[in-house]
């Protein structure tokens, strides 16, 4: 059983394990919703009970790889309450994890009583450090294909009917676009027989947006669906992967407060330090307690001011896991933001070319022309490495992303992610030319020349205004840095 056939197995159309459909699975201008239903218990505390007669605890780790070879990997039952007939029924609940992908919990309800059956996914991992925000254009009937993972927190939003799934107001599910619109109409659906039979006027209204909804699937105009997840665990798929998808942008974001406080996560106070800390931070190295990403096990982390030569000063952090060994660095710029944006260009020509050092801010983004080939802002995150080991990180972030490959891959999907490896292959051992650009708006990305403090024939370096959009990602727009103490107007 392949991972992606497991999740698909999943997700189903109802809200989860022991329970109805869930009520307001949407929210729409003039659309009545009640109350959600009472709800059997929950995965996370069913699990820590035990496992159910029929059973067989996996042993080891908590979380196990997906495989049908594991035969010590066996679901646990337990007995739940059906909330259809309110006889009990059996929930089964796996706790596994997808390669390449993070821990989730695949959890099924069956009654043998009435017959009622439903599925759930939920994410098991960590929150991500920034949220992430999805937006498509739908423009053919191929979109409605497209895969997409959605969490209990992402907000789902389609502007041109003024129509919204609110967080927490559905379970977490792998479907597609044409699933996720089925699902908000089974929701609006289900209570319009009581609704007619009392005569409300909202039935007729309610009536008429599910024809909207239902007329979306059919794409006879574009629209917008946006999938907004304060958690970074959302995804939509790029069926052109690894080419950039046009219709697609994917914007990640730092969360506010609010959205600190719906995930659960305490926000503190910044503590003052004296005004001299400056230097002391960069003579030591500061440690303090994190999870590992991997195994999810307690780790430690490294910081430490960095000046690099030629450069500017940044931070450096890196985590090393004593449980799995798995280890991973992190840079972020240690300066203000640049008031002109950076593009650099170098022509690979040479195999010591792999060697240069490389900064990568997280406002980077990386194009190769000859691949078409571009990494958007964000992905990745912050590195200081070297040209070879970011093309290496490319090819697996794109050769083993998991929504690639696996049951759901084409033949023809395959051959092109194979063919995109070996040209990158070619790269790294210097038997192909080609160019390799970072546009970082935000100024804080380098690639080292190795003429300094001459010229480098092979690499240009160009300076430029931003636009607005550049701007409106980095924050800047909306940032007063004149006049804010007479409460002038903020300068763009």
């Amino acid at each position: 059983m392949s991972a992606m056939g497991a999740l698909e197995r999943g997700p189903g159309p109802g809200p989860g394990p022991g329970r109805r459909p869930e009520r307001g699975a949407g929210r729409a201008v003039g659309a009545a919703s009640g109350p959600p239903a009472p709800s059997s218990p929950s995965p996370s505390s069913a699990s820590s009970s035990g496992p159910g007669p029929g059973s067989s605890p996996a042993s080891g780790a908590l979380f196990r790889p997906l495989s049908a070879e594991d035969e010590d990997q066996q679901p646990t039952e337990i007995e739940s309450l059906c909330m259809n007939c309110y006889r009990n029924g059996v929930t089964r609940i796996l706790l596994t994890k997808i390669p390449f992908f993070k821990e989730i919990i695949v959890s099924s309800f069956a009654c043998e009583h009435c017959g009622w059956s439903n599925t759930e996914i939920q994410s098991a991992g960590r929150i991500q450090d920034q949220g992430v925000r999805y937006t498509l254009a739908v423009r053919a009937q191929e979109d409605m294909n497209r895969e997409v993972v959605k969490t209990d927190c992402a907000v789902a939003r389609i502007p041109e009917l003024d129509f919204e799934i609110p967080a927490f107001s559905q379970k977490g599910a792998l479907t597609t676009i044409e699933g996720l619109i089925n699902r908000a109409v089974s929701g609006l659906e289900q209570d319009q027989p009581a609704r007619r039979a009392k005569g409300e006027a909202v039935a007729g209204k309610i009536d008429e947006f599910i024809a909207k909804l239902k007329q979306l699937k059919r794409v006879d105009s574009p629209f917008t669906l946006i999938i907004d997840d304060p958690s970074g665990n959302s995804f939509v798929e790029n069926p052109y992967a690894p080419r950039r998808d046009d219709a697609l942008v994917i914007t990640h974001y730092t969360r506010t407060p609010q959205q600190l406080d719906m995930l659960g996560l305490q926000t503190e106070e910044p503590e003052e330090r004296p005004a001299d800390s400056g230097e002391d931070l960069r003579n030591e190295v500061l440690q303090f307690n994190t999870n590992c990403p991997e195994c999810n096990a307690p780790a430690s982390t490294n910081m430490k001011l960095v000046q690099i030569p030629h450069f500017k000063e940044v931070i450096i952090m890196a985590t090393n896991c004593e449980h799995c060994g798995h280890r991973t660095n992190e840079v972020k710029s240690g300066g203000a933001v640049e008031p002109l944006g950076t593009r650099i260009t170098l022509h690979i020509t040479d195999p010591s070319d792999m060697s240069r050092d490389l900064l990568k801010s997280e406002t980077c983004t990386v194009d190769i022309p000859e691949l078409e080939f571009e990494l958007g802002m964000g992905v990745l995150g912050g590195k200081f490495t070297t040209l070879e080991g970011l093309l290496k990180d490319i090819r697996e972030l794109v050769t083993q992303n998991p929504f690639t490959l696996g049951d759901s891959s084409t033949s023809r999907r395959a051959e092109k992610l194979e063919e995109f490896g070996r040209k990158l292959d070619q790269i790294v051992a210097g038997t192909m030319n080609c160019h390799f650009i970072l546009d970082d708006p935000a100024g804080n990305s380098y690639l080292q020349n190795v003429y300094a403090p001459e010229d480098d024939p092979e690499l240009k370096v160009e300076r430029y205004e931003r636009s607005f959009e550049q701007n409106e990602d980095l924050g800047l727009n909306d940032m007063k840095t004149e006049g804010y103490e007479a409460g002038g107007p903020p300068r763009r």
